[in-house]
């Protein structure tokens, strides 16, 4: 595997790659997508280019293959975006021609589903950016939060330490994207609750892998882009999120379970756990059924590590996976976790 390193970051009035290698959801839900583009260009100063399989639903593993390596391989594009999730990128990976993305290295943003491709790109040598969905983060209803805008705008633009800092108020409960109303009114939120640190002691500095669990756990179902020679995730920077589907804490301990037994949690000194999403469409928590889920999510990560990796310095309920604000991180890039001085700081 070759050390990821960092592509070179576009300028504003560059153009940039939209392309959705999971889900064609664009062609169903125009809004938020049409939304975040419009961000691209107006807030951003970049100019947004869409490709074929870009709002068609159905696509197939090769189209989608095909957009993401037009969009790597084409010289005036300068970073690639996702427009959101899905649920089949693993079917896409073996179609990839990794010596084409190595060849042609640039900014890729995007999460959930495409947890898959950053992980390619870690494979490759290239250092991806996790977050920053044109659908959900830029096309979010009235305008990107503060938080989120920050750090794309940091991690689109700058090279160097950016410190993440916990969110005042978040908010996990999602409007309907076919209603038009809903993008005409601020998303609801509530108070942040801050970090919550375990074995705070040291100071954690290396680089980051990881992404949402359940698709982490398809990989290592499928023995696909996780390493064999587990020394090469030695030292470094383990972040974890759960998707809108809520998986129960039992299916999450068994996934960390199945991470332990292959010998991945103790390679990682250090955990940066996602604010679990608690709200979904197919399950309307209250504030109060969504506390205890995050709960016991919170107590099947610790059993894990327990077991596993009893000595990782953790933090829990980062702003980086389904909920709102969103961090991006930086995939195989730098991450510090000075846990005495309870700091988080990636390298951008």
């Amino acid at each position: 595997m070759t050390p990821p390193s960092y592509p070179p970051k576009p300028s504003p009035g560059d153009r940039v790659a939209v392309i959705s290698p999971s889900s064609g959801l664009p062609g169903l839900f125009p809004r938020p997508y049409e939304l975040g583009l419009r961000r691209l260009r107006e807030e951003f100063g970049l100019e947004p280019v869409e490709y074929p399989a870009s709002r068609k639903m159905g696509s197939t593993p090769q189209q989608r293959a095909d957009d993401i390596h037009a969009a790597f391989a084409d010289p005036d594009i300068k970073a690639v975006f996702a427009s959101t999730g899905g649920d089949d990128q693993i079917t896409v990976l073996p179609l990839l021609d990794r010596q084409l993305l190595r060849a042609n290295p640039k900014p890729f943003f995007g999460m959930s589903d495409n947890t898959n491709l950053l992980v390619y790109l870690y494979n490759t040598g290239i250092v991806g950016y996790h977050g920053a969905s044109v659908m959900i983060e830029l096309g979010r209803p009235v305008a990107m939060h503060p938080h989120t805008a920050e750090s794309v705008r940091a991690a689109l633009f700058t090279s160097g330490p950016y410190e993440l800092r916990p969110a005042d108020r978040w908010n996990d409960v999602n409007g309907d994207w076919a209603d038009p109303a809903t993008f005409e009114t601020e998303p609801g939120s509530r108070p942040g609750t801050g970090w919550t640190w375990l074995n705070a002691d040291r100071v954690v500095e290396g680089r980051s892998w990881g992404g949402n669990l359940e698709i982490l756990s398809w990989l290592l179902a499928a023995d696909r882009e996780i390493a064999h020679d587990l020394s090469v995730y030695d030292g470094g920077v383990l972040f974890l999120e759960t998707s809108e589907e809520l998986p129960s804490g039992t299916e999450a301990f068994r996934i960390l379970r199945t991470m332990g037994e292959r010998g991945l949690l103790r390679r990682f000194p250090a955990l940066l756990m996602g604010r679990a999403k608690t709200w979904d469409f197919a399950r309307p928590n209250s504030p109060e059924e969504g506390a205890r889920y995050a709960a016991e999510q919170r107590e099947a990560v610790q059993r894990a590590l327990r077991t596993y990796a009893p000595d990782t310095l953790t933090v829990f309920d980062v702003d980086l996976g389904h909920t709102d604000p969103q961090l991006v991180l930086p995939y195989g890039g730098t991450i510090r976790v000075d846990g005495p001085a309870r700091r988080i700081t990636v390298t951008y």
